[in-house]
């Protein structure tokens, strides 16, 4: 979580960059446009294969067949993404602009053709991260984390070091081709740990073996429901061209990188270590190991998840304008972010749990359930933003967007629920609702904060840094209190290792 909180701010500092220096302007929507049509790709079709299908086969085969025979299937399994990445770059990269058209929509035909120059400069990076994250899926399932979870601050380190020196002369042509290298570099740093690993891939190509069978029937119904963030992405830049004369793509761009700064470390951190704990417990026939894996995951996760939620949406306006202010990034463009952002939050409790959730159905290799859950929220998505866009503008797209994951979450709960197994009994869901009441309250406090001081505070970003920082503290402070009234099992529990480790201390 550490090397993955450091990747992600990074990550924030490299878009700050990008903001100030391009703020929401033309050549900004027309990057994010470009570096999201790759992006939506490898997530939609590929990451879902790796993620969901690649690492339970994997784990089954280290499990019941040994190292030499998972490494073959490895080697098969990467051979055949790196051939379909590799070829749908080709393809793209020949004809960009009908992807363009898919993806936006902007009244001018220069940012337009703009978008489409740099999306035939940015393509590639689906076979990079095509052959990169079928390594990451190798390491993983051998419980090996530390450099998939250093991938992003390489990228990013690229990233920033092209700002500080080239950006000057190259411009937004040259930042595509930082992102590019940033992307190739993601795999080059992998190659060490898997030698350390003796788990070398030799390049093949055989369908006839049980695990390419299994991972290419798993693929159409997991690659399906494992669309919904991607898609619901899109759809919502696609209606952010039509607002603010195109700048709804860039506002929402930078509000949802903030998103998954905040969220993403943690959440993401989470399920990257319990998904392949959960697919050797299956195999292993452990099932009810597996099922207290996926309540404890959950009901902790949700105990942080909430106050992070109350406590974004009550600041959203003081972040934008400390981590983007300045520049060229002006008020408007602070508030129009901070609207799409403070909304955005009320739908984090929903991406934690599908994304905790969607891993349960994974690791069992079924995937008809998130298939129908994804199908669901993406067309709530869509459905949402017609109604919402046109009367709150950004803060209608954002909403749409947390509610959809909410949707999401609900649907894959339910099925789970049925039954002696279920996942959140009466106590469980009692305490989930103690849980939101204290986030309610703290959040409801925080959000006055702001309001009362900057009269006592310097002026500039010191000023702005210290706010937001005596609004963390308050706030965390205030959840806990509240959350150990109330009797929360998950505080109580927190407090008592906090004791045990102050004893040993």
């Amino acid at each position: 979580m550490a090397l993955t909180l450091i990747g992600k701010v990074l990550g924030l500092y490299r878009d700050r960059l990008l903001a100030v220096h391009y703020s929401t302007g033309a050549a900004a929507n027309a990057f994010f446009t470009a570096s999201r049509i790759p992006r939506v790709f490898f997530d939609a079709i590929f990451a879902s294969a790796v993620s969901a299908c690649f690492i339970p086969v994997f784990s089954e085969y280290l499990e019941k067949k040994g190292k030499g025979e998972a490494l073959r299937f490895a080697g098969s399994f990467l051979t055949l993404i790196a051939l379909l990445t590799g070829g749908l770059s080709v393809l793209g990269m020949i004809f960009p602009q009908p992807l363009v058209a898919l993806f936006a929509d902007y009244a001018d035909p220069a940012t337009t053709g703009l978008a489409a120059a740099l999306t035939r400069v940015m393509l590639p990076t689906v076979f990079f991260s095509g052959v990169a994250f079928s390594l990451v899926g190798v390491l993983q399932a051998q419980d090996h984390f530390t450099a998939p979870a250093l991938m992003s601050a390489a990228s990013n380190l690229v990233i920033i070091f092209y700002f500080f020196t080239l950006d000057s002369r190259l411009g937004i042509f040259g930042l595509a081709g930082a992102y590019l290298l940033g992307w190739l570099l993601q795999g080059v740093i992998l190659l060490p740990p898997l030698k350390g690993l003796d788990s070398s891939l030799r390049p093949g190509l055989d369908f006839r073996s049980e695990g390419m069978k299994k991972v290419l029937a798993l693929m159409g119904p997991v690659m399906v429901s494992t669309w919904v963030q991607p898609v619901n992405q899109a759809v919502n830049a696609r209606f952010g061209s039509q607002l603010y004369e195109g700048a709804g793509v860039a506002a929402l761009e930078y509000a949802s990188n903030l998103y998954l700064v905040i969220t993403g470390v943690f959440v993401l951190s989470v399920t990257n270590v319990i998904f392949p704990r959960l697919s050797r417990l299956t195999a292993g026939g452990q099932e009810g190991a597996f099922l207290d894996t996926i309540r404890q995951t959950l009901r902790f996760t949700l105990f942080f998840v909430l106050p992070m939620s109350a406590g974004l949406t009550a600041v959203a306006g003081p972040l934008i304008s400390l981590i983007y202010g300045g520049g060229e990034f002006d008020a408007f463009d602070v508030e129009i972010t901070a609207s799409a952002l403070s909304w955005m939050a009320l739908g984090m409790a929903g991406y934690a749990a599908q994304n905790i959730l969607s891993r349960a159905y994974f690791a069992r290799q079924k995937g008809r359930g998130p298939l129908v859950a994804g199908g669901a929220s993406i067309l709530a998505n869509i459905l949402l933003s017609m109604a919402l866009t046109r009367r709150f503008s950004v803060a209608g797209l954002a909403l749409a967007s947390a509610l959809s994951a909410t949707v999401y979450a609900l649907l894959l709960l339910i099925p789970l629920q049925r039954g002696e197994g279920r996942l959140l009994d009466g106590r469980a869901l009692w305490n989930l609702g103690r849980m939101a009441l204290a986030a309610l309250v703290m959040g409801l406090c925080v959000r006055t904060l702001p309001g009362l001081l900057p009269g006592a505070l310097p002026a500039g970003k010191t000023g702005e840094l210290l706010c937001l920082g005596l609004c963390a503290m308050t706030g965390v402070a205030l959840y806990f209190a509240l959350a150990l009234i109330l009797r929360v099992d998950e505080a109580r529990l927190c407090a008592e290792l906090v004791k045990k480790t102050l004893k040993r201390g």
